[in-house]
């Protein structure tokens, strides 16, 4: 059962913002602390109080995340966000970029795969691990 969305003038705990936005309190911290959240008035008492705003920030860098962005860049797409002569073509270019990054890091997963593939292919699983081509391959300083 997910949580009630706040209303835009409620205060929420880090507690409810965790389980609103569905990420952890330590993670909310650190954000804090990294700057892509900004650090929320206090009560008397000390706890931090938070508005809803923030829960609609942490669900943007979640998903950025998820997309493959790195906190660095969720930062730059933020700071575009809140700029007002920035241009769609801004985030485009940089949404591009990473596109580019996960077809270098696919190109990379599938070479992995191929070197492992010869190596399984290579390995006679009846011999004693002192005769493993995968583990030699992996002492070898040959690529």
């Amino acid at each position: 059962m997910r949580a009630t969305k706040p209303k835009q003038n409620d205060t929420l705990t880090i507690g409810q913002v965790a389980k609103l936005s569905g990420i952890g309190i330590e993670t909310i911290r650190f954000y804090e602390r990294e700057g892509l959240v900004e650090e929320p008035a206090r009560r008397e008492s000390g706890y931090r109080e938070y508005t809803s705003d923030v829960v609609t920030r942490l669900t943007f860098i979640k998903r950025a995340q998820e997309l493959g962005f790195s906190l660095r860049e969720i930062s730059e797409l933020l700071a575009l966000k809140l700029h007002p002569k920035a241009s769609c073509a801004a985030v485009k270019q940089r949404a591009e970029g990473k596109v580019t990054d996960i077809e270098t890091k696919i190109r990379d997963l599938q070479k992995m795969k191929k070197a492992l593939m010869g190596l399984i292919a290579s390995c006679n699983a009846s011999k004693p691990v002192s005769e493993c081509p995968i583990l030699e391959a992996f002492d070898s300083e040959e690529r």
